[in-house]
């Protein structure tokens, strides 16, 4: 509610951390629906994805990051470039450290890139449900060393653990301002970006070795027509290549009989059925493009 002495806030706040840090799930949590893909592998996010949180006083627009880290690859150089023009541009740097793991060399890394940050620091430890209380707490203490922080929040995406209040936090940071995008809107996602991302968050928890690292999905076609089984339904026919970068992984993606990929397109109809709201048909292929993290061009065609 906005009032004379509590005016409407809005802005932009980056959450960044290493890969893994749990910054997808705690987007996904403060936004309140999913508008970004999770998965245990590092380096699963490869986009600054933006998620709208609505509050009666105020608009946080979050923008969930890449994981910083130590680049092997041209791909790497280009997630991290990401990151540091996405916090030149922020009203709120949000600093993910997990709670169950310690404080590494990659946290310390992040944190010096902080240091000529305009931006205030919210230091967030993460995962509070994946560690003990005194694993927590001197996490938190660790935590509060590494950068001089507006506020340090222990919470857990997973439960909803001091979420609001986090939210809270945030939205008290932010400049006066009118809101940025209407009630309903949650992401500024395109669709084809978001159905490639659905599938490879599936072809993620498929596939193993170095296989996610040399993933990436495109949409080739999307088409959309009466469905012949439901009356006044829509079908939506989504035609996507799946890409590798050797020919060693393709039969790992397709899997024997075709299994892996079957299986692929499986668990990915349900999200895509989801974000369409239409019966879909979900056609999809196995490519190999070669080493497409260490080529320009390849990188561009792929949306990175």
């Amino acid at each position: 509610m906005t009032t004379p002495d509590r005016p409407y806030r809005s802005g932009f706040a980056c959450l960044v951390g290493r890969p893994n840090a749990g910054k997808t799930t705690l987007t996904n949590a403060l936004v309140g629906e999913k508008v970004g893909i999770v998965s245990n592998r590092p380096q699963t996010t490869r986009h600054a994805i933006r998620g709208v949180v609505h509050r009666p006083g105020g608009q946080l627009v979050l923008v969930d990051t890449p994981g910083l880290h130590k680049p092997k690859s041209l791909l790497g150089r280009r997630l991290n470039d990401v990151v540091r023009d996405t916090l030149s541009e922020v009203d709120v740097v949000v600093l993910c450290i997990p709670a169950d793991q310690p404080v590494g060399t990659g946290d310390r890394f992040i944190a010096r890139q902080l240091q000529d940050v305009r931006a205030p620091v919210v230091v967030v430890v993460t995962k509070t449900d994946a560690a003990s209380k005194k694993q927590v707490a001197e996490q938190l203490v660790a935590a509060s060393a590494l950068v001089e922080a507006a506020e340090v929040v222990p919470v857990s995406a997973v439960r909803g653990d001091q979420v609001e209040l986090l939210e809270d936090l945030l939205v008290g940071l932010l400049p006066e301002g009118p809101p940025m995008y209407p009630p309903a809107q949650t992401t500024d996602e395109d669709t084809d970006r978001q159905i490639a991302e659905l599938i490879r968050e599936a072809a993620l928890e498929k596939v193993f070795q170095e296989v996610p690292h040399s993933l990436a999905v495109t949409v080739e076609e999307l088409n959309r027509r009466p469905d012949p089984k439901r009356e006044g339904a829509e079908l939506v026919e989504v035609h996507a290549l799946l890409h590798c970068e050797r020919p060693s992984q393709k039969p790992m993606l397709l899997g024997k009989g075709g299994s892996i990929i079957k299986a692929i397109g499986t668990e990915a109809r349900a999200g895509l059925e989801e974000l369409l709201g239409a019966r879909v048909h979900l056609d999809l292929h196995v490519t190999v493009l070669g080493e497409w993290q260490d080529d320009p061009k390849k990188l561009n065609r792929l949306g990175y």
